[in-house]
């Protein structure tokens, strides 16, 4: 979870290493998938594979429909004049999409692999939305009520490339050399009217048209050789480099005099390019009983956004060192201490940076900062890993010290709430997390997460006081009932804490989801059924507080169930096909 220098060094999530069995299952294999779900979710997937000695092709291909729903509830105070707005909204994101995937593993010899394959896809949305919004005077009584109706249409290509290649040197299993270069592009050509229709006194928003034209594309090209010194000895070195090219040409017309005229103020060409290139070089040393491992990166970091139509720019260029330190010792073969140190990066994204607006809520608005500047983190761990045969336990202390924390606060006027990201201060987290497994007999295996933690935001931002503390836990716990080979069940419970925000408070949320899988015909066959969110508790609610102003949001996706039918022939198993993630 405190990764080392080997690894970009954006970010604060952990390395998870996926080590693959070598298939030589020579022929045709393949896999056939029929999926189905409430709210619509319905895809179908071939998967295929031809292996012979020198080639593996393979390829998918899928084309399927799904609905992702939005269900929100918004109040805005102003503590001043009494008034409020309230606006309660329902919205879907609907999609058909079509994508195909083909490439090839070339085996040149038996130590070098060269791979390359690629994708295309295509999504069409169909997004409408109807928000209901009511204004009150300070007591309760009703003076305005309007629906605003929302049609948006998108057409999203997307294209993506991976070149890999992999030598593995004679001397020994673990000297290798692997190359790779990927790119990614994501196009979004995206309408949408607004159109309101008063129920009482006058509409509270104005009848509008908004275009979006976005394009964006990624390239990473990575180099990366490790190198057994000697016995308990290994040196890693490499490189990569990202090229991040983005392009959003964003235009709202208001309905005025009974023509559509471009308002000036949400209208905007929006420009971001970023470059990184990052080397790194790490020792490590692995004996009976003691491991160190120490590296270092080096990120040199060249960023530019521009706003076309005000000719706003942002040129940043720094250049950032992070080192990374880890050690462990094996006390016995079941018990282990560990102790990390890795300096992070946190680099604004594209939305935190691009000032555009959301006109869906002309009350509710999220716009962008270009001027935001990164976040750095200086990570600590200590862990202990006990691990003896039905149990597996681990235990982590950490603190984490954060400066130009990038919080999200509410402007408020006139009673629109505009949320915005800044840089504000610093953050100082200190925790405790255990995660275990528990197999109780070979049919039921218990594993969970619990993460508590304290924190303290310090920081002040124009005359503003940002200073507070406080506490939050999450935990996890997944039950996996095995009641023969074939038969399977799983069930997990997540719960989140409420915990206090830079402005407000954010309000807890469990969830409990499931699932059920058969196999039939030695695998050839598998059925599953899952449930996400079974009760409907994986909710947002935030609730903002101040002198002057009153905020409320509340948010929610709903209960999704899905049921998936998978065949697999030649001499693979059935392999699930989903078509995407809900988001």
């Amino acid at each position: 979870t405190n990764p080392s220098a080997k690894y970009e060094a954006s970010g604060t999530s952990g390395i998870l290493n996926i080590v693959l069995k070598k298939d030589e299952k020579e022929g045709l294999n393949g896999s056939i998938s029929l999926n189905t779900g409430i709210p619509d979710n319905h895809s179908v997937g071939v998967s295929l594979n031809r292996r012979t000695q020198k080639f593996n092709l393979f390829t998918q291909i899928g084309v399927g429909y799904r609905s992702l729903p939005r269900f929100s509830d918004n109040i805005n105070l102003d503590k001043n004049a009494g008034t409020r707005i309230l606006s309660e909204g329902e919205s879907f994101r609907n999609e058909t999409f079509y994508n195909i995937t083909l490439g090839t593993d070339y085996h040149i010899n038996e130590n070098n692999v060269l791979t390359l394959s690629g994708r295309y896809a295509f999504e069409k949305e169909d997004n409408p939305a109807e928000t209901i919004f009511r204004e009150e005077d300070s007591t309760g009584q009703l003076l305005n009520a309007s629906t605003r109706n929302e049609d948006t249409q998108a057409d999203n290509p997307k294209w993506r490339f991976d070149l890999q290649y992999k030598k593995q040197f004679t001397d020994h299993e673990d000297h290798t050399l692997q190359m790779s270069a990927l790119g990614n592009y994501f196009q979004k050509d995206q309408s949408s009217v607004f159109s309101n229709i008063p129920s009482e006194g006058v509409s509270l928003s104005n009848e509008q048209l908004s275009a979006t034209d976005f394009g964006r594309t990624d390239y990473t090209f990575k180099l990366d050789y490790t190198r057994p010194i000697d016995e308990g000895f290994e040196l890693e070195t490499g490189a990569q480099y990202d090229i991040n090219n983005v392009g959003n040409d964003y235009a709202v017309s208001d309905l005025i005099g009974g023509e559509y005229v471009i308002n000036s103020d949400f209208t905007n060409d929006f420009d971001f390019d970023q470059k990184v290139l990052g080397a790194y070089a790490t020792g490590a040393y692995e004996g009976q009983k003691v491991g160190v491992k120490v590296g270092l990166r080096v990120e040199d970091t060249e960023l530019n956004t521009l706003l076309a139509a005000t000719n706003e720019k942002n040129d940043q260029h720094y250049t950032s060192f992070f080192p990374s330190f880890h050690s462990s010792y094996k006390f016995t073969d079941n018990l282990s201490f560990q102790v990390g140190y890795s300096r992070r990066i946190r680099r604004p994204r594209l939305w935190d940076l691009n000032p555009f607006f959301n006109i869906t809520n002309n009350f509710n608005i999220w716009t962008g900062n270009p001027n935001l500047q990164p976040e750095f983190t200086d990570s600590y761990e200590l862990t202990s890993v006990y691990i003896r045969q039905k149990t597996s336990l681990s235990a982590s202390l950490y603190y984490r010290y954060t400066t130009d924390v990038v919080e999200r606060v509410s402007i408020f006027e006139n009673n629109v709430n505009t949320t915005t990201p800044l840089n504000i201060g610093t953050s100082a987290t200190a925790g405790l997390e255990i995660t275990g497994k528990y197999s109780v007999d070979r049919r039921l295996t218990i594993n969970g997460d619990l993460n508590l933690n304290r924190f303290v935001r310090e920081g002040r931002f124009q005359d503003t006081d940002f200073d507070f503390d406080g506490q939050q836990w999450s935990g996890r716990l997944t039950a996996k009932f095995k009641f023969s080979k074939d038969l399977e069940f799983e069930m997990t419970g997540n719960y989140r804490s409420r915990f206090k925000t830079v402005q407000g408070e954010r309000s807890a949320s469990p969830s409990l989801d499931m699932g059920i899988r058969q196999k039939m015909l030695n695998g050839k066959i598998v059925a599953n059924i899952g449930v996400r969110d079974l009760f409907r508790s994986r909710i947002f609610e935030n609730i903002i507080d101040q002198e002057e102003f009153y905020l409320y949001s509340w948010s929610q996706r709903g209960r999704f169930i899905t049921f998936g039918l998978s065949y697999g022939f030649g001499k693979g198993e059935a392999m699930t096909y989903s078509g995407g993630r809900r988001r």
